[in-house]
């Protein structure tokens, strides 16, 4: 599928992208977070503050700056990923306003007997909302509303915004126009994804507006891409598995040939989430046991 790259970050300074809509990216750059937390600053004279980012004192005092001569509403959180959430501790702190949206960080399942969380430093546990927003609330703010919608899959408490009344949806980290989302289990899980893919399918937005990177125009389709994506995913791993045994080191050096030896490790973690879902559907079987070191085959049918 086809990603867009092209994005400009304009570290420190707000780019207005609509009336009383603005984006402030974090500089925090690196291989999962492309060219940084995307910020977004909705309202005017009462501001709402989606994604604060990671706890850089330099971001959210651009952040305050960028709200002066308003009040800050509310601080919402999609997600406890530690580039998205802990800069809102530190802007509480500095403006007193309350910290809304996902719940506390949490798995999508409990770790199997002897694994590790490859992903445990990734989580912000220490994040606490003053109010958690449930599916198909509605925000009411001063001079907007906005929708919230789980979407589990990335993170288990993943959480995406719809302004009403407009084509605007906050689709955070769960659809970005410039990389397919990580699903890395525990912390995150394929079936979940997939089902909030769905979700998304069913919805009227066609302008989406990430957590890293520019906008996604024409977002049904992109979604629908991203679908698509994931099923041939799925189907690759089911063709290589009917060969025989194979570890995920295996799967990945085959299916991933293309990408830098620096993210097999990352993808690695992918063909787990896809490989605990085919499991889960009894298409797959694992010897010893369901692990990153597990070898993978198929689920032969018993008379």
């Amino acid at each position: 599928m086809k990603h867009d790259r092209d994005f400009e970050p304009n570290y420190g300074t707000p780019v207005e992208l609509s009336p009383g809509f603005r984006r402030l990216t974090a500089p925090n750059p690196g291989p999962f977070t492309f060219k940084g937390t995307n910020t977004y600053l909705l309202g005017t004279r009462s501001i709402l503050i989606l994604d604060p980012g990671p706890a850089l004192p330099e971001h959210v005092g651009s952040l305050a700056k960028a709200c002066e001569g308003s009040k800050i509403e509310a601080i919402l959180v999609s997600h406890t990923h530690m580039d998205h959430s802990p800069g809102a501790k530190l802007l509480k702190q500095e403006t007193g306003a309350p910290i809304i949206g996902c719940g506390p960080h949490k798995a999508a399942r409990d770790l199997l007997e002897n694994e590790i969380n490859p992903l445990d430093s990734s989580g912000d546990k220490e994040y606490r909302p003053d109010r958690q927003l449930q599916d198909g609330e509605i925000l009411q703010c001063a001079e907007f509303s906005l929708e919230t919608i789980e979407t589990p899959g990335h993170t288990a408490n993943h959480l995406c915004f719809a302004l009403q009344g407009e084509d605007l949806f906050l689709s955070a980290d769960h659809v970005m126009g410039w990389s397919t989302s990580i699903v890395a289990p525990p912390d995150g899980s394929m079936c979940d994804y997939m089902t909030s893919i769905e979700k998304l399918l069913a919805r009227a937005e066609t302008n989406y507006y990430p957590g890293h990177g520019g906008m996604v125009a024409d977002a049904k389709a992109y979604v629908q891409d991203l679908k698509q994506h994931r099923l041939q995913r799925e189907a690759s791993i089911l063709a290589l598995l009917a060969k025989g045994s194979w570890s995920i080191p295996e799967i990945v050096a085959e299916l991933y040939a293309d990408i830098d030896v620096s993210l097999h490790p990352a993808a690695g973690l992918s063909v787990f989430a896809h490989l605990e879902d085919l499991a889960k559907r009894s298409l797959i079987t694992s010897t010893p046991e369901l692990s990153l070191s597990a070898r993978y085959s198929i689920q032969t049918m018993r008379s």
